[in-house]
């Protein structure tokens, strides 16, 4: 099988785990994101692979061959850190050419590659300036030139926009998203920026815990999660307790009863948490109660320019709602208000 797979990958330190029984099957020319709270284990998987950590159980495999105990330097990996580690005392051109000149390449072909990689970047005429005086996304650049200068294999990517500001971040992701695609390289970015991974990836490793929490597209991560953990973390969600009815239906702490797909693991008399996403939910005047069109009370607004959020009260559960200007209905605090919350939104989370 094609591309890189890992089998039961684990990584302790003595006593204490910090990559738990990771599988996975990452198809080639593909951007995957290692996403997942601070100390959840990301980069350290990607230590692993990259060859910076041993193994402490597992395989790991590049189209069927065995890498997982292959020295770093024989991986023909390249590697992006969240410090860069840019050589300061080098210009440009240097940087970019250092891995070749460690590979014995000649200094015709390394000229060569710089000023091609320096077009490909969009930085030709800067290949005698110092790195020091570039600025942040001109360092960045840089940084992936020479991490892909010696056409490696896999382009591994630890955080780094991180130092970047919120605009300049934003830029450089999509930048990065185009020469990705440009060259086609399977790419492994790891990020704790929810916004960055579902922007940018074609595959999203959700990791908590320690583990594998779910793998899937942006798309999918985002409105199958497949517990808990993985709806709190991505996006903003609404996150209530229901108790099961029976028939597709399941009853709010207040009493009332809300329509949801038909969950066939559940049973009836079961208390499970629901997901429904602060978008799905539609707000209105307030109307008769019907189907999943309940009575609530706004508890607070806040406009925040491209969208407006709701809190309402309703059936014993706080939601918050968005909309956009245009879709708002004058609320105010301690207004009434009908709450709808579509059947085909509402997704049971866990028993």
């Amino acid at each position: 099988m094609t591309g890189l797979i890992l089998e039961n990958v684990e990584k302790h330190y003595g006593s204490a785990c910090a990559v738990k029984d990771v599988n996975l099957h990452l198809p080639e020319g593909k951007l995957v994101c290692f996403l997942g709270p601070s100390g959840c284990g990301k980069t350290t998987l990607l230590r692993m692979i990259a060859g910076l950590e041993t193994l402490t159980g597992g395989e790991i495999r590049l189209d069927g061959e065995d890498i997982g105990h292959t020295p770093a330097h024989q991986r023909n990996f390249g590697m992006v850190f969240q410090s860069l580690a840019l050589f300061p005392h080098m210009t440009v051109g240097e940087n970019i050419a250092y891995p070749l000149k460690l590979r014995g390449v000649s200094k015709a072909d390394q000229q060569a590659r710089v000023v091609e990689l320096l077009e490909l970047i969009q930085l030709r005429e800067m290949i005698d300036r110092p790195v020091a005086k570039l600025s942040g996304g001109q360092r960045q650049r840089v940084a992936i030139a020479r991490a892909i200068a010696s056409r490696p294999k896999i382009l591994l990517l630890d955080e780094p926009l991180s130092a970047l500001d919120a605009k300049l971040r934003e830029s450089m992701q999509v930048e990065i998203r185009q020469l990705q695609q440009r060259l086609n390289i399977t790419t492994i970015m790891v990020t704790h920026d929810q916004r960055e991974a579902m922007t940018m990836a074609d595959i999203v490793v959700v990791l908590g815990e320690h583990r594998v929490q779910q793998v899937g597209t942006p798309i999918e991560i985002y409105r199958q999660p497949a517990n808990e953990f993985v709806a709190d973390f991505i996006g903003s969600g609404n996150i209530f307790p229901a108790t099961a009815l029976g028939n597709g239906k399941v009853s709010l702490p207040g009493g009332d009863a809300l329509q949801v797909p038909i969950c066939s693991s559940i049973v009836v008399g079961e208390k499970v948490k629901m997901l429904i996403r602060p978008e799905d939910l539609q707000l209105s005047q307030p109307q008769a109660t019907a189907g999943n069109r309940l009575l609530g009370k706004v508890t607070f607004v806040r406009d925040i320019g491209a969208t407006i959020e709701t809190t309402v009260e309703c059936s014993g559960v706080t939601f918050t709602a968005l909309s956009t200007p245009c879709q708002g209905v004058g609320l105010s605090i301690g207004n009434p208000v009908s709450v709808t919350l579509p059947a085909e939104a509402c997704r049971v989370l866990s028993a």
